[in-house]
């Protein structure tokens, strides 16, 4: 029997984007959204057991913010060993924050993780690490992860901007 292991969760999301313009149009991309759905759509969960748009907007912060650290690791350590986190479990505490301040800190780390990904040289990109679920990848990957992420996300607020 043949087990495969998708290394980029979002693979299918991603299809042939470039991943590098995908991270790097997101955050207009989430700030047109949040204008789109205003304040009566921006706490109105779609259904009932799913995140309301603000809490996709402090997901993907967290996001934003697990990536940074997993990048940066990849590059100080010597195949870095991904540590995994419970994205429900850091859930429990959206209601402290809102969609503007979520937006905020998403867009100043992905600033910060785009001009990482410009000033690493393809040896750096093609270095690996490991994630205990999906085995061995590389920094590339974790870009490319975060653009599929990024498109999911996307499609999914759309989805509620438009209803």
């Amino acid at each position: 029997m043949i087990i495969l292991v998708m290394l980029n969760l979002y693979a299918s999301d991603l299809g042939n984007a470039d991943p590098l313009e995908v991270i790097d149009s997101t955050p207009g991309k989430l700030a047109e959204l949040a204008r789109k759905l205003g304040k009566d759509k921006i706490d109105r969960s779609p259904a009932p057991g799913k995140w309301s748009p603000r809490e996709v907007f402090c997901h993907l912060a967290d996001f934003e913010t697990v990536c940074a650290f997993r990048l940066r690791q990849t590059l100080a350590e010597p195949h870095y060993v991904i540590q995994t986190y419970d994205h429900d479990a850091w859930a429990k505490i959206y209601s402290a924050y809102d969609a503007e301040l979520a937006l905020a800190m998403f867009s100043a780390l992905r600033r910060w993780n785009v001009a990482l990904f410009h000033s690493v040289s393809e040896a750096d990109r093609a270095k690996p690490v490991t994630h205990p679920e999906r085995g061995t990848m590389t920094l590339s990957t974790i870009f490319e992860t975060m653009a599929g992420h990024d498109i999911h996300h996307l499609q999914q607020l759309e989805k509620i901007a438009a209803a």
